[in-house]
């Protein structure tokens, strides 16, 4: 019997990709009669899995090239960012409320106690959004397809360096709640001020993120963290939420236990 040739697969870059007959079969699910083909774009495919959607989104395939999503370009080029756009576009703006706190006479040490407490309004909703939306249960067609573009996609191809932060285009439209929620709570002068730490907390999570799937650490701390939140991805995935930081796993009950079972999703 012969051997069986590559399977070719188109890269969103354009480039033609062999990928072995057991991997390609391997990457693929089949669930009421659909099967996904990883040599077109996923996005709209991935709806039909129906409640396979969840089996087959928590099978990672280790790659740094991404699959393609849309068919259009244009739509194709909003889902991916490099990592260092991320500050080059959000600091600046963190900045400039900085100084709309400042202009409104709070003085320096209290404009740096609220960006902390920003910061620190991050951090739990870094986890709570990572946790109850990112990983809700889906099974419709939209429901797999939506999923699949805010979470799901990270999760099958947890590599992908181009998917790893968050687009800023989208970014944008959640800023916007976000803003007027904290406009609402706060006063004129303070609110800048624990905007602004948000939006700074949500940098350091997104810099972070990319680091700990693509960086080598060599120091004890961001080790811990890359374990841990690769942990998540490859053995445990309805447990450790947090990735900045286990402070909220540890409050609301989902740390990993030391030694695992079977993997959970």
């Amino acid at each position: 019997m012969g051997m069986k040739s590559s399977r070719p697969h188109v890269s969103r870059r354009g480039i033609v990709l062999c990928i072995p007959p057991a991997l390609y079969w391997l990457a693929k699910m089949v669930a009421h009669e659909f099967t996904v083909d990883l040599s077109k774009p996923l996005v709209f495919q991935v709806g039909h899995l129906g409640e396979a959607y969840q089996e087959w989104v928590h099978q990672p395939i280790v790659s740094k090239e991404g699959p393609r999503f849309f068919e259009s370009d244009f739509w194709e080029f909003l889902t991916l960012t490099e990592w260092f756009v991320i500050p080059l576009i959000w600091l600046p703006v963190v900045g400039w409320f900085i100084l709309k706190s400042i202009r409104m006479d709070l003085t320096i040490p209290q404009v740096a106690l609220f960006m902390a407490f920003g910061i620190f309004i991050w951090t739990l909703l870094e986890y709570t959004l990572h946790r109850f939306l990112f990983h809700i249960k889906t099974k419709s067609y939209w429901g797999n397809t939506i999923h699949y573009l805010l979470h799901g996609c990270h999760h099958k191809h947890p590599m992908d360096g181009l998917r790893l932060v968050f687009p800023p285009a989208a970014t944008a439209i959640l800023l916007v709640p976000f803003w007027n929620s904290i406009k609402f709570l706060a006063t004129p002068s303070t609110a800048p001020a624990i905007f602004g730490g948000g939006l700074l907390g949500y940098v350091m999570y997104d810099v972070t993120h990319y680091y700990l799937h693509h960086g080598q650490p060599t120091s004890e701390v961001p080790k811990g963290l890359k374990k841990y939140h690769l942990n998540h991805h490859f053995r445990i995935q309805d447990r450790g939420y947090g990735i900045t930081s286990p402070l909220w796993d540890k409050a609301f009950g989902t740390l990993p236990p030391l030694k695992l079972g079977k993997k959970s999703r």
